[in-house]
């Protein structure tokens, strides 16, 4: 986990987030990857722990089709 004051730490909760979703969805990250044209090994890459950067739209494009608010993908376990 790293810490809040390293910039790393967003994009490690983002990522996070994004795979519970997308699990919450029963979705695959084959599934996602292709209802958003992009590559698995893309959405592998986002969700690892080793992740890649990724820009505000494609966050957009996420919470689109996972049908969720893009907050979603902010949110901190309690």
């Amino acid at each position: 986990m790293f810490n809040k004051n390293d910039e790393n730490y967003i994009y490690d909760l983002v990522s996070k987030n994004i795979k519970k979703q997308r699990k919450l969805k029963k979705l695959t990250q084959k599934e996602l990857a292709e209802k958003m044209n992009y590559s698995t090994q893309f959405i592998s890459n986002i969700e690892s722990k080793n992740h890649q950067t990724f820009s505000l739209g494609t966050l957009y494009r996420i919470a689109l089709v996972l049908d969720i608010d893009i907050a979603k993908l902010f949110e901190e376990e309690k």
